[in-house]
């Protein structure tokens, strides 16, 4: 090794020594925070840090009512025969009669059965036909359907399509 190698080394190693000095004397910490009066550092538990400390409220279907307190819902009894047109009544398209469908509804005899709970489970599965069910008055509908009462259904609701 040459001397000018030599003097650099020990450059390098002054200027590394003066600037821990530096930073010993500043008093900085890492990052586990401030020392106690003994110097021994105290660590802040993870829950302080995070954003997420505070417990998830729990999930609601509607406004302020919990998911625990809605009683599960009863399976829809299949009923026997054919499915009827659903789309015979006013304000209910193919689109909701799929999601109907899809939720084991295809007579109009079991909309006609519907209570206001079921009407509110229903309702509360309709994405985007929400609110339709008791705006439409489907209930009401599907009983003169039901029943075969076209001329019940049309004085109320107007011609069949």
């Amino acid at each position: 090794m040459s001397t000018s190698t030599i003097v650099i080394i020990a450059v390098a190693l002054v200027l590394l020594a003066i600037l821990l000095l530096v930073l010993a004397r500043t008093g900085r910490r890492g990052p586990e925070g401030p020392a106690d009066a003994d110097g021994i550092a105290m660590v802040r538990p993870a829950t302080e840090l995070s954003p997420m400390a505070d417990p998830m409220p729990e999930p609601t279907v509607a406004p302020g009512v919990p998911v625990s307190e809605i009683a599960p819902a009863p399976m829809p009894v299949v009923p026997e025969g054919p499915a009827d047109p659903l789309t015979r009544m006013k304000g209910l398209g193919p689109k909701a009669e799929a999601v109907l469908n899809g939720l084991g509804i295809i007579q109009f005899a079991q909309i006609a059965a519907w209570r206001e709970d079921d009407v509110a489970r229903y309702d509360a599965q309709m994405g985007a036909f929400k609110g339709r069910i008791a705006r439409d008055r489907w209930v009401e509908q599907a009983g003169f359907l039901a029943a075969g009462d076209t001329a019940g259904f049309e004085a109320v609701f107007g011609k069949l399509g």
